[in-house]
């Protein structure tokens, strides 16, 4: 069987394409596009034009390296944080079955915070319980707490590196002031937060942030995800990378190693978020290339 999995989120536009012939699975295609989507979602509600731009455009290349693997039996793609938010998402439902032959399913909190677990849990099978799996997004990030494989609880949480940059880091560099005020809110959030972050024994980190920056630490020159993958990022790490973003030029981020360049302009919040995480978790962070991509894509192989 050939499956096509695709991510959306508000900040990147992801594809893998797997086959498998009951035994052993082959990756046949996997392919990340920034298209920003999330563009003013926070503010405004709704998608912006040149933001759906983007993303079509993605789907359009897609759509062509389907077609020259020679299709797939089964697709499925998975909107998340910002599509929830967005009043005019028809617009977008329609461009994307357009181009992809394939309606977008909307995954709720829960639904993308079990996808996140299940496509972390594959990628660290060692891991010691209890497990801690966060994947900071551009609108939201997930918390999964699970033992034995299962997920024992879960939450979306309305903060992501998008969502932060446009609602509070908003000077190139952020001010102290925007600083404390975003640091403020999410930790708000992390207070009212049920997914208790006490006594974890392995702490995975999925996605672009936590990527990025095991990425920046390793001093690659060019991103490789065979060596980001299992890397590992200490509290102190944390702390030291996600500050120099905060006090650093949009120009000067772009410049660091293996930095992707539209990455560069949202990063300092994702740093920011994982840095208060980290404060409340207490152990060392192992980095996953595994995510809720990989999750999608084994519910169409199950």
């Amino acid at each position: 069987m050939r499956v096509g999995a695709i991510d959306c989120g508000t900040n990147s536009i992801r594809l893998l394409v797997l086959e498998s012939d009951g035994g052993e699975v082959a990756e046949l295609a996997r392919r990340t596009t920034m298209v920003r989507l999330g563009q003013g979602v926070d503010a405004t509600g709704e998608f912006h034009a040149d933001a759906l731009a983007r993303t079509f455009a993605a789907c359009e290349d897609y759509a062509a390296i389907i077609s020259e693997l020679g299709g797939v039996e089964r697709l499925r793609f998975v909107a998340t944080s910002a599509a929830r938010d967005a009043h005019n998402r028809e617009l977008f439902f329609a461009g994307v079955e357009q181009r992809l032959g394939v309606r977008p399913e909307i995954a709720s909190g829960d639904e993308e915070a079990r996808l996140s677990y299940t496509g972390a849990a594959a990628g660290i099978p060692d891991a010691v319980d209890p497990v801690l799996v966060i994947d900071i997004g551009g609108g939201s990030t997930e918390l999964i707490r699970g033992s034995g494989g299962r997920i024992e609880a879960g939450q979306s949480l309305d903060m992501g590196a998008v969502r932060l940059r446009e609602r509070f880091l908003r000077d190139d560099p952020p001010t102290s002031a925007q600083i404390d005020e975003a640091g403020a809110y999410v930790n708000s959030l992390l207070d009212d937060c049920h997914v208790d972050l006490r006594g974890i024994r392995t702490w995975v980190g999925v996605a672009g942030t936590v990527t990025t920056m095991a990425g920046v630490h390793l001093g690659l020159p060019r991103y490789d995800r065979r060596l980001v993958h299992h890397s590992v990022l200490d509290r102190d790490t944390i702390d030291e990378v996600a500050e120099r973003w905060l006090t650093s030029t949009v120009e000067q981020v772009r410049a660091e190693p293996s930095m992707h360049p539209q990455r560069a302009e949202i990063i300092c919040a994702g740093g920011l978020i994982l840095r208060e995480i980290s404060h409340r978790v207490g152990v060392s962070l192992v980095v996953s290339e595994s995510d809720i991509l990989d999750g999608i894509a084994a519910s169409l192989l199950a």
